[in-house]
């Protein structure tokens, strides 16, 4: 059994999610406010000694072609960074609309009476739900791809994770 850590990787935070592959069972569990990538490996090693994760699953922005842009090639540098600071292997998962499905799934948020906005505090709960709900989903994507069985009933070749700076395989299951 093991036991994974899903990141939802954005601009000014991290999505963090738990779940092992023997349950299939995912949770949300934080988000982290990015800083340098040695302050958020220094964070995430933490996290993974308290969670005793040992392995990171990072969903990476492809384009709505299935190619790689300009934010899938930093989200791949900072995962590198964190791979080597934290000594476990990362592998990846497509994380295209998983923000989208988050926020759709996320209740009204709570406005001012006075001037009918949403408040700074709503704002900043909803931003924190979505970003750990879209780690979730980004890691039961992957443990999903894990347990899928065949119809011969042998196991699944773990499409949808792949590893290194190549184009990754179709990811139209994810």
């Amino acid at each position: 059994m093991s036991r994974l850590l899903g990141l939802d990787v954005g601009d000014r935070r991290v999505g963090l999610a738990v779940g092992d592959d023997a349950l299939g069972v995912v949770r949300p569990l934080a988000v982290v406010r990015r800083g340098t990538p040695a302050e958020d490996a220094e964070h995430l090693a933490r996290v993974v000694t308290e969670q005793r994760v040992d392995e990171i699953v990072v969903g990476l922005p492809l384009d709505m072609d299935g190619g790689e842009g300009e934010q899938a090639r930093l989200t791949r540098a900072w995962a590198a960074e964190i791979e080597r600071r934290t000594g476990l292997r990362v592998a990846w998962r497509d994380e295209r609309l998983t923000t989208e499905a988050a926020e759709a799934a996320q209740p009204r948020m709570r406005r001012d009476r006075t001037t009918g906005r949403p408040t700074r505090s709503a704002i900043v709960n909803r931003r924190a739900r979505v970003d750990r709900d879209a780690a979730a989903r980004i890691l039961q994507a992957e443990l999903d791809a894990r347990g899928r069985v065949t119809e011969g009933g042998a196991a699944p070749s773990r499409a949808g994770l792949w590893r290194g700076p190549e184009r990754p395989p179709d990811m139209t299951d994810a």
